[in-house]
């Protein structure tokens, strides 16, 4: 068989001279936190990046398909992003918002200009799990109410609020959190009892939460949280109608609708800038991290005036957010977003991907399905179509495949059985091609 071969590039990497693999993996081991994770039987080790590719210590390069987990949205070391750190770094590195500066305030009127228009008050943070933390309390603060609404399979975040909101077993401690927060039926239309099939599925799915806001509360919640497409939950799509009927529904407690932006913002969907437009609603706050900063610590929180004046009773302060060189690079990566024409690159190469990821469907029984939106993108695997039985095990095989050939994807979902494609926007069709070829390989010498 010939095995597929990566496109060519002009970029050429440094010879690395830093400390050996060896070396690196024993004080990790010795010196780090045991609970961190490593892809594949021997972890990668990345030394350099360069728009969609990365290198290992030894030079060898691979297609980076899952971009730091939804982080690098506009490439690796994009030389416009590094020219404003740079800029920023040889003036001024960090000053906290207790002073004024020009990159916050230029910085939030660029993200503002990219929302809906009530939606124009930014507060910076560090991360998705801050934000979603920021705005849980934002909702409480605003509405007066406590209880909170989020879906079953989603993914917020990591400190305890945020863990609270998520429900996935595999990211949740055996701890206190999530006091108020109630999970409602996740709109999957894969796994879910209505499909694509279904005019109403949307509805369908939206009611749930109706029942859970007369059974489970007081009748009245302070929000609802949705990642406008499921990330780590496996890429899941919601149904047309879902979030306008649970968006109204919400409402009508006096709760807030918080969309989770984390992953699908910023262009990623193609056909729009933020994964809420999709479904045809506007939150009334907007949470946002990873390719916000091209993978700086950089998220934000974006809301109505009187929302955020909600926190003006108090002081709430956050010692990083808003810092001049984080403001500087999200700046740029929305100049860069718009002038490289990412979203419609997004477009064009992510339908293509979905479209070619469909015809391998007619090749591999192992593939269930395949959905998602531009360059968010989740494949599926089971042992059998009609049982729908996860195939975690051969998932964990096909994407340590994919790597040996050259292409690096994530993977997730609750049963750890879903591929996720998740590229830099920057990835051109041949690249695309490439990943095809390499899953095509891969899918053909694993079984189910």
């Amino acid at each position: 068989m010939t095995l597929p071969e990566l496109p060519p590039t002009d970029h050429r990497p440094r010879p690395y001279e830093g400390p050996s693999y060896k070396d690196v993996m024993a004080r990790r081991k010795q010196f780090l936190t045991p609970s961190l994770l490593t892809y594949y039987q021997r972890p990668l080790m990345i030394v350099e990046g360069a728009q969609q590719w990365v290198y290992d210590e030894t030079g060898r390069r691979f297609l980076d398909c899952i971009g730091g987990i939804v982080t690098i949205s506009v490439g690796h070391c994009h030389p416009d992003v590094v020219a404003a750190a740079s800029r920023q770094m040889e003036t001024l590195q960090h000053v906290t918002t207790l002073y004024l500066h020009p990159n916050i305030a230029d910085y939030g009127e660029a993200l503002a200009s990219k929302l809906p228009r009530d939606l124009s008050v930014c507060y910076f943070v560090n991360s998705g799990s801050e934000a979603n933390d920021l705005a849980l309390l934002m909702a409480r603060l605003y509405t007066g109410n406590y209880d909170v609404i989020a879906l079953r399979n989603a993914y917020h975040g990591g400190n305890a609020p945020a863990m609270g909101l998520t429900a996935h077993s595999s990211w949740k401690y055996n701890s206190p959190q999530g006091f108020g927060v109630h999970h409602a039926r996740n709109a999957d239309p894969y796994r879910g009892p209505w499909g694509h099939d279904d005019p109403d599925a949307g509805v369908k799915y939206a009611e749930d939460i109706e029942d859970l806001i007369r059974t489970a509360t007081p009748g009245q919640v302070a929000g609802f949280f949705a990642e406008s497409i499921q990330g780590v939950g496996g890429t899941v799509v919601y149904p047309d109608g879902f979030l306008a009927r649970a968006y109204e529904t919400v409402r009508a407690a006096g709760g807030l609708c918080i969309a989770d932006e984390v992953q699908s913002g910023f262009g990623r969907t193609g056909t729009h800038y933020w994964g809420f437009e999709t479904q045809g609603v506007t939150p009334d706050i907007v949470t946002m991290a990873k390719g916000i900063g091209n993978g700086t610590p950089l998220a934000a929180v974006v809301t109505r005036p009187e929302i955020a004046q909600a926190l003006a009773d108090r002081i709430h302060f956050n010692t990083y957010g808003g810092n001049p060189v984080a403001c500087a690079i999200g700046k740029e990566v929305l100049d860069v977003i718009d002038r490289e024409n990412l979203q419609q690159n997004a477009l064009e190469v992510g339908g293509a991907l979905l479209d070619d990821l469909r015809g391998l469907m007619d090749k591999h029984p192992i593939i269930g399905d395949v959905r998602g939106l531009g360059l968010m993108i989740g494949v599926e695997l089971v042992t059998d179509r009609k049982s729908k039985e996860p195939a975690t095990d051969a998932c964990a095989k096909i994407h340590e495949r994919v790597k040996d050939l050259g292409c690096l994807i994530g993977k997730g979902g609750l049963s750890g059985n879903v591929l996720r494609i998740k590229p830099p926007m920057c990835i051109t069709r041949d690249d695309a091609a490439f990943l095809i070829e390499a899953l095509d390989v891969a899918c053909g010498e694993v079984k189910p």
